[in-house]
């Protein structure tokens, strides 16, 4: 496949949350205290709602197979393809990103019939995030081979954007002879955006060949230029110029006191919202398109960190 064939970068949504010379800002889910393992997922469709009335760009859902005690993150997170049909049934113009479904521990035909439900549910306001996974325990656990992952991820992403991608083609494991000719439904119109959460085991330019972009943790400012500027290097290698988009996902404790200094906390910052929209500003400066927030608090409601950026930061890059 030609990388015009997987990147469909006229998608309307991806258009909303990824544009050239400027930033949006998105709120990954579900949203906990720290340390919090069980979730209250009646909660977080409301929050979900409240962003998506607010302005908020994008709802970022993620794919976490299993736990373990051996994992730093306790969070029951809901599958994915669950989580992102209800969002689609309460939102109605924020996009819905996958970050990321783990295409390795996944058929990618399956991924392809999940990504077109929601795709038709929610009116064509899904983007497919989809990585590698960084738990190697899983893949045993799920009959798989972690040396395999690079090589995997390259094979289920052919399968996945021929599926996708309009017009859709189903590309089988095994064809036997006088195998029928299968095809998925609900028929799509439009080709669904592919983005690369994390490298997925690949080099920055065959993620720019074959993605939308290319999203990433969040790293502290001269880390993340120096990240900005070797994507774009391959992204003008491999594009010849055109448009490809960087990603940030951060955490984000913001403080009630608007006008106290940013401090680095693990991925992210604790910060007033004036310091906040400063690093943002930075961040767009330095070629990010997107940022999503990671929001976490033990002294705030979630909502009330929602509503405070939607009326002091958003109105700075949602123009």
């Amino acid at each position: 496949m030609n990388a015009s064939e997987n990147t469909p970068m006229s998608s309307p949504i991806a258009n909303s949350v990824f544009a050239q010379d400027k930033l949006s800002i998105g709120i990954t889910l579900p949203i906990t205290r720290d340390n919090d393992s069980v979730v209250d997922y009646s909660e977080q469709l409301s929050l979900a709602r409240l962003a998506d009335r607010l302005g908020f760009r994008a709802l970022w859902v993620r794919d976490v197979p299993l736990n373990s005690i051996e994992y730093p993150d306790p969070v029951g997170h809901l599958d994915p393809w669950v989580l992102l049909g209800a969002l689609a049934s309460n939102t109605e113009r924020i996009a819905l990103i996958s970050g990321a479904i783990v295409l390795t521990l996944r058929h990618p035909l399956h991924v392809a019939k999940g990504a077109i439900s929601v795709d038709a549910l929610s009116r064509q306001r899904f983007i497919l995030g989809v990585g590698s996974g960084d738990r190697p325990p899983e893949y045993a656990a799920f009959g798989r081979d972690p040396d395999t992952r690079r090589d995997l991820y390259r094979q289920h992403w052919e399968t996945l954007a021929a599926a996708v991608t309009v017009p859709s083609r189903v590309i089988p494991d095994h064809a036997p002879r006088g195998a029928p000719d299968f095809y998925l439904l609900p028929r799509h119109n439009t080709s669904i955006p592919m983005l690369a959460v994390g490298s997925g085991g690949q080099s920055v330019d065959w993620i720019a060949r074959h993605s939308l972009g290319w999203m990433t943790y969040h790293r502290e400012p001269q880390a993340q230029r120096g990240r900005y500027s070797m994507w774009r290097a391959a992204v003008d290698r491999a594009t010849s110029g055109a448009f490809r988009a960087f990603g940030v996902a951060m955490r984000l404790d913001l403080s009630e006191d608007a006008n106290e200094p940013a401090v680095d906390i693990s991925l992210g910052y604790r910060t007033g919202r004036r310091a906040l929209v400063a690093l943002l500003r930075e961040m767009r400066e330095n070629g990010t398109h997107h940022v999503t927030l990671n929001i976490t608090s033990e002294r705030r409601a979630a909502r009330d960190i929602i509503e405070e950026v939607a009326a002091h930061v958003l109105p700075e890059f949602h123009c």
